[in-house]
Order: structure tokens, then C-alpha cells, then sequence
């Protein structure tokens, strides 16, 4: 392995070896304490213009396989690791994490301190940071990752979304009898999913409750949702800030009352917007497998996977609207609903990959309110 840095925008900076491509990537550092999935962690397309730093120490040990990415390709910058294993050991998996990565330009360090970068993010909060299996002179990337623009405020969606309209079939390879008991030979309903970055998870799960399920591109407006005649539209996560992604909750605006709205991560913020609501930015964000989370209408606590670093400021929604839940670590808006609209949210992954079953059923009350409409 080559010699590697990991270099902060503040001057911090970690010497490592490099694995998966060489080069050099820049992004905002963010952590993930998940325990296992990496693998879907690193396809999703939340994490666009991000590096991940895991808090697990051995990651790569059970490869990569076709079955369980959730797009085409890696979206994380950079991927920071204590140890990587580049000889897995397990009968599912179809070529091992480096090559998977240096396929796809995603650049590695692993022999650091991913503990002292975790407290170093915590304490002071998300930042630029450049990997480089390249240039190693630490002032040189220090000028570099200084004049690389931050997340905030800028439209990373746009080119991410896909490129024209298309249909998903793919269900889930396990049904769930916990999920609720949902027949797959009975009338389907026609879900429109928007797509700010979605996971296919999010769109096999639709499948095996049920739905005929077609993704457009971010930017399609009412009327050509309208115009496909939807049961029922889908607001999927995505990346970054979603105030930039103004013309999103606009057309959001539009839809609201018309067909009923799950929104999901970053299309649960955008439907605050476009409820009159307000976002900010979280100081390290929330990303793992284990977030708990309190359903105010029912008292019982989920656990959670989540991924994201903005959040909604609760003061800013109107009487209409319901805070449905909340983080118990830190007390953050985690769903909302529309108190005479057939609208909801929520911030975290009922879909689950990685991560709980715990929150299945917000599939279950989606087609419930199909099914009233």
C-alpha cells in the first residue's frame, strides 16, 4: 500500500497507507457508526461529496456483491478505515472492497486513528478534508482543500438525479411477515418517486408493499406528476443543504393536498419547506445504524438508521403541522405530519439498509393513506 494523508481544513492531518484508488479526493469529513454495511453506506447517494470515516475498526472483511448496493455506483469521496481487509470471507461476496473501490475512483486510507478523527468531529464539527496518495507536502493540500467549496448552500443534487423518467420492479429477495400483511397479487398502487439521490432499498420496499413504482429526475414539475396519475408520491434522501434545492420544495408546494406525500431524510426536509419551514445545519450530523428515536404519538422508541447533516429548526413549522418525532439524543425533529393533508415525513430510513426494521410500518401508513384517497 501506498503512503497516504488524510488532511483537515483546520491543519489536522493523519498519516496512513492507501487502498482502492490512488489519487487524490476532497470532501466533507463525516463519521458513520455503523457496525456492518459499508457496503451500502458507500453506494448511497447521500453521501455525495463526502468522506466517510467509520468508527468500526475492521471494515472490507466480507467483501462487496451485487445484491446489496443501493445505486450504480459509489457516491463517498473518500472512505477512511482503521484496518482494511483485502481478503474477505464470505460465500456472497464478488470481488473485495479495494479493487470494488479503485473501480470506481473512491480513494482509501486505513491504518489511522479513526477514533481520534471520530472525537476530532465531534468536538469541533464537520470539515473540508483532502486524502491524497499523491501529494503528501501537508501546506500544499492545506491551500488546496482551503479553496474547496463547502456543501453548504450549494445544489449537490442536481447532478447526482437521474436523467429522465424510469419504472422500478425489484422487490426485496426476503418478505417480512413483521412489515405488515401486505398481498403482492392484489391491485397495485402508482407511486411517483422523486429522485434527490434515492436508495434502491427505498424502491424494493415500495415494490413488495405493493406499488407500481416509477422514479423521475429532481426537477420534474406538478403537472407532469399530475399527469402520470399517481396514488401517491415518494420525496426520497439525498445530499446536502436542502435550501439550494429551492425548486424542489416548490414543487412539492404544488402537490401538497393534491395526492398524499411520504417524504424520507432529505425529501422530509424539503416537504418542511415547503410546509413554511426552515432547516440548519447539524454540528457532526447524525450517520449510523443506531439512532434512537421517540414516536410522540405512540411513546415507543425506534431504533434507526439515519445519514444526514441538516435538520429542521421545530420553531419555524406552523400550527398545521404535527412533530410526529424526535431524537433522543438530541432532541431534533425526526417526522413531521400535516394535521389536515395527507402528508408525512420523516428523517430517518424506514427502508433499513444498513440498519433496525424498527420503522417498516411508515411504509404500511403510506398505503393507508392510498388507500383513503
Amino acid at each position: 500500500m501506498k503512503k497516504a494523508v488524510l488532511l483537515l481544513e483546520d491543519g489536522t492531518y493523519f498519516e496512513g497507507r492507501g487502498f482502492g484508488a490512488d489519487g487524490e479526493v476532497f470532501g466533507e469529513i463525516v463519521f458513520n457508526t455503523s457496525l456492518t454495511g459499508y457496503q451500502e453506506i458507500l453506494t448511497d447517494p447521500s453521501y455525495n461529496e463526502q468522506v466517510i470515516v467509520m468508527t468500526y475498526p475492521e471494515i472490507g472483511n466480507y467483501g462487496v456483491n451485487e445484491q446489496d448496493i443501493e445505486s450504480s455506483r459509489p457516491y463517498a469521496r473518500g472512505f477512511v478505515v482503521k484496518e482494511f481487509w483485502d481478503k474477505p470471507s464470505n460465500w456472497r461476496s464478488t470481488i473485495d472492497l479495494g479493487t470494488y473501490l479503485k473501480k470506481h475512483g473512491v480513494v482509501g486510507i486505513n491504518w489511522i486513528d479513526t477514533r481520534a478523527i471520530t472525537r476530532k468531529i465531534r468536538n469541533d464539527g464537520a470539515q473540508r478534508c483532502v486524502i491524497s496518495t499523491e501529494d503528501l507536502d501537508i501546506e500544499s493540500l492545506l491551500k488546496k482543500v482551503k479553496s474547496y467549496p463547502s456543501i453548504t448552500g450549494r445544489d449537490i443534487v442536481s447532478p447526482i438525479t437521474c436523467e429522465k423518467p424510469y419504472v422500478w420492479d425489484q422487490g426485496t429477495e426476503q418478505w417480512e411477515p413483521s412489515s405488515g400483511n401486505i398481498n403482492k397479487s392484489k391491485s397495485k398502487f402508482k407511486v411517483v418517486v422523486y429522485d434527490f439521490g434515492v436508495k434502491r432499498n427505498i424502491l424494493r420496499r415500495l415494490i413488495d408493499f405493493g406499488c407500481d413504482v416509477s422514479v423521475v429526475p429532481s426537477t420534474t414539475s406538478p403537472e407532469e406528476i399530475l399527469s402520470m396519475n399517481p396514488q401517491g408520491i415518494l420525496l426520497s434522501n439525498g445530499p446536502g443543504d436542502p435550501f439550494p434545492v429551492d425548486y424542489a420544495a416548490k414543487n412539492v408546494r404544488s402537490l401538497i393536498g393534491k395526492k398524499p406525500i411520504f417524504g424520507i431524510c432529505l425529501g422530509h426536509q424539503i416537504l418542511s419547506l415547503a410546509l413554511g419551514g426552515k432547516t440548519f445545519k447539524l454540528k457532526f450530523g447524525h450517520r449510523g445504524a443506531n439512532q434512537p428515536v421517540k414516536n410522540l404519538k405512540t411513546g415507543e422508541v425506534e431504533i434507526t438508521s439515519q445519514n444526514h447533516g441538516f435538520a429542521v429548526e421545530p420553531d419555524s413549522l406552523g400550527d398545521d403541522v404535527e412533530i410526529t418525532h424526535l431524537n433522543l439524543n438530541d432532541n431534533t425533529v425526526e417526522g413531521i405530519e400535516h394535521k389536515e393533508y395527507p402528508v408525512f415525513s420523516v428523517q430517518y430510513h424506514p427502508e433499513a439498509s444498513p440498519g433496525p426494521h424498527d420503522s417498516s410500518y411508515l411504509f404500511s401508513k403510506f398505503i393507508d393513506l392510498m388507500s383513503e384517497s
